[in-house]
């Protein structure tokens, strides 16, 4: 480290103590220092974790959009907020000023109010990574409706299931969407969704891909021509500072998907706040995250925390393969992007590749490289450190989750020296843990156990919509006043964290969190299926990809098992969409199975990732003897 490092990484530790030594006193100096206010709180922090209560800045009152779009008026009135990269390397890129984002989200939100939206009221937002998706967003936040953005690859069952959840009256949506050279029909996805929701009044509709697409009369309305009509003036909604900002869905490991609720203060201040420190953004940057919207990075991240900064923030609606495997370092030559936040399978799948695609581009212009959405691979962090960053840039390895709404555990960038696979220290203001199974914490370095947080963070979720015991039960139970991440982790000899991934039955591929459950239904609903297992199992670009142990009714089946197996996927990708559709689907005698009838996924687990000889005692289980036949059978 340099002298330079050193004074650098001293000054996170004092900031980091004084943060954790009187959190309330902290925050409420950012809070106050940093943004826009209509009335100042009356506490900075309430809290129980036993019930589970969490209040930051109660009492306050103010606008998200007036922080992240307003106040930039005076001064950053020309400058791009959202540069608009489109699927197609032939069309213009669209630089959005903060005037004209202002113009934009009032107009739309003025359409919103016209079709009868109003505070509280939610909004479902299904869009490809276009503008009108921010804009979208930002109109809501702006009237104080509720959005929750519905990522547009789900199926029309998933769709439907989020709309009744949260008891949405609106579906924003489009005729359609580029995506590499396919396009994808998301209104029809969305008319079928309809058909199993009761309260949606209106459809507003943006074109896109200008197909021929069904319209209802008296409920779906095309976008554009209401837009013309509104007004490009709106004064905010003055909102509670724990008012509802957003509900977004998460896969759970048993059942249907969690609608994670946001509100308002706590998370403008730690997304803009992580933000601006663990990218390092100064005023002339171009930062880009290639996360879509559907996701909370791309919420954070995206929307919320960059133009909290002012920043100028990049959206691309295509795939990095497409035109070819250039493209992501083509748009950061293109646009002298200096700060870069992808994912690790998007990393894996471009070194696949070799430098050949790399090589040709000037990334110069590169500051800052992020990773999110699972831990990034030794391989993979060298290969992005020495091609990408050519060695320049620090790579910042972020752990976090859509329950914590912003960054947790990462290195700040010129301060905190890098480790691969090691997200390194907690963010200002977190208190991590590791416990062991019998409920106690596990003290001093090069230990591991399960990750919680001691203390509340301003952005952490508040409840799950509609259901606030399972959001105590799921995040508040396994240990005492402390919130359970779900995730194992490491505590190297310096203290670094490294997360080891999920303890539950979630999987990450490709960085998505899918819920074993969910897919387990999908499967078992095929006429030919007694029971599933779903486990993940390591893959070179994914991370982790979904192996699927499948018993039938009639053991001597007759039935093609590749038609099967197309019908299984095909089911899965009806209910859930293709993301989480099985690479290998082995049809098996049985499930290895406790006494008490639980099926024991460890044991699947080891097999499918070729550790067979790592089982251990099986001679407990209820019908020991189908482990043998499910190795000799494996894929």
């Amino acid at each position: 480290m340099s002298n330079y490092h050193i004074k650098q990484f001293e000054e996170y530790f004092q900031v980091y103590r004084k943060s954790v030594r009187n959190p309330e006193q902290f925050w409420e100096e950012i809070a106050e220092e940093h943004f826009m206010w209509q009335k100042r709180w009356d506490s900075v922090l309430e809290w129980d974790f036993t019930k589970p209560e969490v209040k930051w800045f109660k009492g306050g009152k103010l606008n998200i959009t007036e922080n992240c779009i307003d106040r930039h008026l005076p001064t950053r009135g020309d400058k791009t907020a959202i540069l608009f990269e489109p699927n197609n390397p032939t069309e213009d890129a669209e630089h959005i000023t903060y005037h004209q984002l202002h113009q934009r989200v009032c107009q739309f939100a003025n359409v919103l109010k016209d079709k009868g939206i109003k505070k509280g009221d939610r909004v479902c937002i299904y869009l490809p990574m276009i503008p009108e998706l921010a804009i979208s967003v930002l109109a809501c936040a702006r009237i104080g409706a509720i959005h929750s953005v519905v990522f547009a690859g789900f199926s029309s069952k998933a769709l439907s299931t989020r709309i009744n959840d949260c008891d949405a009256k609106m579906v924003i949506t489009s005729d359609g969407g580029y995506r590499g050279q396919k396009t994808i029909d998301l209104k029809s996805i969305v008319d079928d969704a309809l058909n199993d929701c009761k309260g949606i009044e209106n459809v507003l509709v943006a074109k896109r891909i200008h197909s021929n697409i069904n319209m209802k009369d008296g409920r779906d309305y095309w976008l554009q021509p209401l837009l013309d009509k509104a007004n490009n003036h709106l004064k905010a909604e003055v909102m509670d500072a724990e008012d509802p900002l957003f509900i977004l869905y998460t896969s759970g490991s048993t059942g249907k998907p969690k609608g994670m609720l946001h509100t308002t203060a706590g998370y403008m201040i730690f997304t803009a706040y992580t933000f601006k420190n663990v990218f390092q953004y100064t005023e002339d940057d171009v930062y880009w995250c290639t996360a879509d919207i559907g996701w909370i990075t791309g919420h954070s991240y995206i929307v919320y925390g960059p133009l909290a900064n002012g920043a100028t923030t990049v959206m691309f609606e295509g795939v990095p393969s497409y035109p070819d495997f250039g493209r992501f370092w083509d748009i950061v030559q293109k646009h002298k992007v200096t700060q870069f936040y992808t994912a690790p399978t998007a990393i894996r799948a471009l070194a696949k590749q070799g430098t050949e695609f790399v090589d040709p581009y000037d990334l110069s212009s590169l500051k800052v490289l992020g990773t999110v959405g699972e831990p990034i691979n030794e391989e993979a962090w060298h290969w992005y450190n020495e091609n990408v960053g050519k060695k320049n840039s620090p790579i910042v390895d972020t752990w976090w989750q859509t329950e914590t709404g912003g960054i947790m555990i990462t290195p700040i960038p010129f301060s905190t020296p890098t480790k691969p696979t090691y997200a390194t220290l907690p963010f200002i203001g977190v208190q991590p843990a590791l416990m062991d199974e019998n409920g106690d914490e596990v003290k001093g370095n090069q230990v591991d156990g399960r990750l919680c947080i001691k203390f509340p963070w301003p952005s952490m979720a508040r409840t799950i919509w509609g259901n606030h015991q399972r959001y105590k039960d799921t995040y508040f139970s396994a240990y005492d006043n402390m919130y359970f991440t779900g995730d194992g982790a490491l505590r190297d000899e310096v203290g670094y964290y490294r997360i080891t991934g999920r303890v539950d039955d979630v999987i990450i591929v490709s960085g998505h969190n899918l819920g074993t459950a969910t897919i387990e239904d999908a499967i078992n609903e095929h006429q030919a299926v007694a029971e599933s297992a779903i486990v993940g199992f390591p893959h070179d670009v994914k991370g982790n990809a979904l192996y699927g142990y499948v018993t039938l009714k009639d053991s001597g089946e007759s039935r093609n098992h590749d038609n099967l197996r197309k019908e299984i996927n095909q089911l899965i990708t009806d209910r859930i969409g293709p993301i989480a559709k099985l690479d290998k689907i082995q049809f098996t005698e049985g499930l290895p199975k406790t006494r008490s009838g639980k099926i024991m996924r460890r044991i699947l687990r080891k097999i499918a990732s070729n550790e067979a000889d790592q089982l251990g005692d099986i001679s407990t289980l209820l019908n020991p003897e189908v482990v043998q036949n499910i190795i000799d059978h494996k894929l």
